[in-house]
């Protein structure tokens, strides 16, 4: 998949020197000022984002500030440039949400290795998540509304987790999203499609039911919401490179 940066500011050479920069590796769109940026996201799936702060209708610490407390994008995370230095604006940007700070005039360099570091980071927790059988889903949030989010999402999921017929439908109608919405928000934030994740989530309740040491595999099966032990069997393997029974050993150890 592509990534995609959304570069905000209103000085037009800022603008078309960054982006002939970042294009060499990825694909940037450009906004004005943050009404322009909250347009764009709305149409375009966007993985980072930087934004001046001094900017006309929107500045940069509005943008922010709606960004991160906005459940369908608080997940994007966003790089604040500024000619200011004082300590008092970049406290605000931190208030606001932001992820990082950088002050003008700055390298390009800089700036890339800032966005190779955040979007790294962001993999690192999405596949610690995905491969580890304990991590529980609020590991990926990025902010408190994502924590909210996650936490309610997998307070769902465990709670109708014997429910052979729990799919996306149903978790759209629960936490009172569209389908391509919570289809958008939960791939943005775990590079898992929605049907996956609960997947997932299946597995990581039968992890806690087989370290329980009170139930027997084929029972963990049954309550982790899979038809047989067999396929549980081979969809723990597959997602945690070990089988359920070693894992129980593992744990004993």
């Amino acid at each position: 998949m592509e990534k995609t940066i959304l570069l905000v500011d209103d000085n037009k050479e800022i603008v078309e020197f960054l982006s002939k920069d970042l294009r060499t590796e990825y694909v940037v769109f450009t906004a004005r000022n943050g009404k322009e940026g909250l347009n764009i996201i709305e149409t375009h799936s966007i993985q980072l984002i930087i934004s001046d702060i001094k900017m006309p209708v929107m500045d940069g610490f509005e943008f922010c500030h709606q960004l991160k407390s906005s459940l369908n994008w608080s997940h994007i995370p966003i790089i604040l440039l500024t000619a200011k230095n004082t300590l008092q604006s970049k406290i605000q940007g931190l208030e606001v949400g932001a992820d990082a700070y950088i002050e003008k005039p700055f390298s390009p360099e800089h700036l890339k290795a800032q966005i190779k570091n955040l979007l790294g980071n962001r993999n690192k927790i999405k596949e610690y998540f995905a491969t580890s059988p304990l991590a529980h889903m609020s590991s990926m949030a990025y902010s408190k509304a994502d924590e909210d989010f996650l936490g309610r999402l997998n307070e769902f999921i465990f709670n109708n987790i014997e429910n052979t017929n729990l799919d996306v439908d149903l978790l759209a109608k629960i936490m009172n999203m569209s389908r391509p919405t919570l289809y958008r928000k939960i791939k943005e934030i775990s590079d898992l499609t929605p049907t996956e994740l609960i997947g997932v989530a299946r597995l990581k309740k039968a992890a806690e039911l087989l370290i329980s040491g009170d139930y027997k595999i084929f029972e963990v099966a049954m309550m982790a919401g899979f038809n047989s032990q067999s396929s549980f069997g081979k969809a723990f393997l597959k997602q945690f490179k070990v089988t359920p029974s070693e894992f129980q050993l593992l744990k004993k150890k």
